[in-house]
């Protein structure tokens, strides 16, 4: 147990390090909501799988947005694994784009307003209509597909005026893996959202531009291999070095042999 930002204790586990919450889906969807009632800052969400947990161990800015975050949940398998060996209850993955399908779900009865930032040009307006034709009464507070390049000062600070102009209850971040959970940690004191969410490839699936993988193998923590023959060379390094690197580290881990830190 752990106390957190918002008081009381929080559930959770550490995998080579890194710090993950024991929640499940319904349980993120809560807090974002407790978040959103009370309106004190922005707090932001890590949806974590073993690319993320790697990156995290090779670099010591990206490991302080990890640990900068509200929550750190576990999106892949392996980690859902782990913390079952933890003895946490956990029965599923917190999946980024169930996360964000869920959420919709749950609450567009309640006029939260959602701001999508990210993905490509015309991804976050695509996703934006696509999730209004399942969810009528989604608010759509704005949405900005920024430029794949570092934005000037002057452009970053009209980005975070825009985004705090469009008084949003939810920002969604489609940015991919390191750069939005790097992008929450480092703009969260200037937005006025009470909500961050880093939900990654969730943009592109959402808005019909990529395959989703099947649900029995997203289950069983097959993914990655779905991704790999999808895209191969874009991919073989982060599956192929990551995960081999992570078994042979988190045996080490579970076998006594090794602390990580």
């Amino acid at each position: 147990m752990k106390e957190h930002a918002d008081g009381g204790t929080r559930r959770s586990y550490r995998v080579l390090g890194v710090r993950f919450d024991a929640v499940q889906i319904a349980g993120v969807v809560a807090r974002m909501e407790e978040w959103i009632g009370r309106r004190e800052g922005s707090r932001y969400i890590a949806v974590s799988n073993v690319h993320v947990l790697m990156e995290g161990r090779h670099s010591v800015s990206f490991r302080k947005a990890l640990d900068g975050a509200d929550l750190c949940v576990p999106d892949g398998m392996p980690l859902v694994w782990v913390g079952r060996l933890r003895g946490h209850q956990l029965k599923r993955r917190v999946y980024g784009p169930d996360v964000l399908l869920n959420f919709c779900q749950e609450t567009q009865a309640k006029g939260y307003r959602h701001f999508f930032y990210g993905g490509a040009a015309g991804v976050p307006e695509a996703l934006g209509e696509k999730l209004q034709q399942q969810f009528p009464r989604l608010e759509i507070a704005g949405t900005y597909s920024p430029p794949f390049r570092v934005l000037t000062p002057e452009e970053d600070a009209a980005v975070v005026d825009m985004i705090n102009g469009a008084n949003a209850d939810v920002l969604w971040v489609g940015l991919g893996c390191p750069k939005q959970e790097l992008w929450m940690y480092e703009h969260r004191e200037r937005l006025r959202v009470p909500a961050l969410v880093g939900v990654g490839q969730a943009f592109d699936i959402h808005a019909g531009r990529v395959r989703q993988a099947p649900r029995w193998m997203r289950e069983h923590g097959l993914e990655w291999l779905f991704r790999l023959a999808a895209e191969p060379r874009r991919l073989w390094r982060r599956y192929l070095v990551y995960n081999s690197e992570f078994v042979f580290s988190e045996l080490l881990e579970i076998l006594g042999v090794r602390k990580f830190d």
